[in-house]
């Protein structure tokens, strides 16, 4: 979720010459074909380039060893185990904003060379379908942006996170950077003693040599590149118990750990209420990752949500804003982690939810009326549709703004559908929908399209027409329900921005 809610809602056996470059999006190219260097990825409306048809990564083991500066590149090992969708001479993988100093495939040595934002793998011998290929890439890991893009590291007060979403997770690693292909990771971050390292999933252990330590965590479930988290500073890790015993593991700088403590506390009864609405937590472990620095987002990084340390810290924030806050983050961990969109046009599916349980937990722990929030969405719904897009065919985002697909249409106006979508079908079906939607597509990836058939599944009927008009179609239908709500109208400037 990285656009904030604080301003959406009232906020490589011979060896052969390389050739180093920085590297983007790519493909696995079919054997015998001969083409030109160039990106060329899935084709995602959104992200055309990013992405890379011929083959699907199992596993990334990534080893960043953290130099105690937030200025200076990472050395860093990437190895990807995949498996040869087709047969294949040409690897590419997305990678940018780091210096690529060999290549491997399956132990000999590789030619790489690299375009646009692509790094492109020639393996000695073609890979034949169905083949498993294992990549090893040795490279640097750069904190800083030498051309502003968005995304990739983010430099704290006392050293680094991730925020890859949406498209940026190959501006810290190579990868292939699109949602529609998850995996499960490995992580081994060193730092010099003083500093801890955390990252997604579960600890394997850490072993400490010459003044340093090497952490290691590994995910117990599949994950899109958008979700990778690491984090490296001067920081405390609290443990607590969440529902049914499962682990809860903050992360915070280390000396305000007595303040945030009672945000912190907040998060087992959390999970509890989403529990009740959705079924089971979906993963191994959940937890904050609060950090000292200015993103101006808050972010759904699988079992440990990023937080800027902020919102808890800012006097202005009502208290019951904050915890809606916390409940939208983790929502996305059903929504947008564990069922992961196919292509970025999906992303209603993420944003719409987590905004629609953010918006009832307001509702049912703090009295803000649901269907007040409703209704003022309602009524600037148009012109959402007008500069953004319908909720499930979004704009593409602002030239150099890959964040700006987050957009309220994909918030509050893709949280307006689903209130909608109640009204059509009946509460207790919609709660059955919410339910099997999780449980079906756990750690996979869905469309609409699969949302819609489900919702038809369980109302019984076809819903085609209704989605049509509430995801697809410029103007916002009637409100079942509330004939007497209206849309104000577009402003004349809205549709040209």
């Amino acid at each position: 979720m990285p656009l904030s809610l604080r301003s959406v809602i009232p906020r490589a056996r011979r060896a052969r010459t390389a050739l180093l470059v920085s590297a983007v999006s790519g493909c696995l190219v079919a054997a015998g074909a001969s083409p030109p260097a160039a990106p060329l990825g899935l084709g995602d409306r959104l992200f055309p380039t990013l992405g890379n048809p011929g083959y699907d990564v199992l596993s990334y083991d990534l080893a960043f060893t953290y130099p105690g500066s937030n200025s200076k590149p990472l050395s860093a090992v990437t190895t990807i185990r995949a498996r040869a969708t087709e047969r294949l001479d040409r690897v590419n993988l997305d990678f940018a904003r780091g210096t690529v100093q060999s290549v491997e495939v399956n132990g000999a040595p590789a030619v790489f060379t690299g375009a646009g934002d692509d790094l492109m793998i020639t393996p000695e011998i073609p890979l034949p379908r169905g083949s498993v290929l294992r990549i090893t890439v040795r490279h640097t890991s750069n904190p800083v942006s030498p051309d502003g893009q968005d995304g990739g590291w983010v430099r704290t007060d006392d050293g680094l996170a991730m925020a890859n979403q949406a498209d940026a997770a190959h501006l810290v690693f190579p990868c292939n950077d699109h949602p529609s292909d998850k995996a499960v990771f490995t992580f081994h971050v060193t730092a010099p003693d003083g500093y801890t390292a955390v990252a997604n999933g579960v600890p394997l252990g850490r072993q400490r040599r010459g003044g340093a330590t090497t952490w290691t965590y590994r995910t117990l479930h599949p994950m899109a590149t958008e979700l990778a988290q690491v984090s490296v500073g001067h920081t405390a890790v609290l443990h607590r118990r969440g529902p049914n015993g499962l682990p809860v593991r903050d992360v915070v700088p280390a000396a305000d750990a007595k303040v945030l403590e009672p945000w912190l506390a907040k998060t087992p009864d959390q999970i509890a209420w989403l529990e009740e609405k959705l079924g089971p937590y979906p993963f191994e472990t959940y937890g904050l990752l609060i950090a000292q620095a200015q993103t101006g987002f808050e972010l759904e990084t699988q079992t440990l949500s990023l937080f800027e340390k902020n919102i808890f810290t800012e006097p202005a924030y009502p208290k019951w804003y904050v915890e809606s806050i916390m409940v939208h983050e983790l929502s996305h961990q059903w929504f947008g982690d564990s069922v992961s969109p196919r292509t970025w046009s999906d992303l209603w599916l993420n944003e719409g939810h987590a905004t629609w349980y953010e918006a009832l937990y307001a509702e049912e722990t703090a009295g803000k009326a649901l269907e007040t929030r409703m209704k003022a969405a309602y009524t600037l719904s148009d012109t959402w549709r007008a500069v953004g897009g319908p909720p499930a065919a979004p704009r593409p985002p602002n030239p150099g703004k890959k964040i700006s697909i987050f957009r309220p249409n994909v918030y509050d106006g893709a949280a307006l559908v689903l209130y909608a979508l109640g009204q059509e079908i009946g509460r207790s079906a919609f709660e059955r929908l919410e339910r099997l939607w999780v449980a079906v597509h756990r750690d996979r990836t869905a469309t609409t399209a699969d949302f819609e058939r489900l919702a038809s599944d369980v109302a019984g009927r076809d819903l085609g027409a209704f989605f049509q008009g509430w995801l697809h179609d410029e103007k916002t239908p009637p409100m079942p329900g509330h004939p007497d709500w209206k849309s104000d109208p577009v402003q004349p400037s809205a549709s040209t921005r």
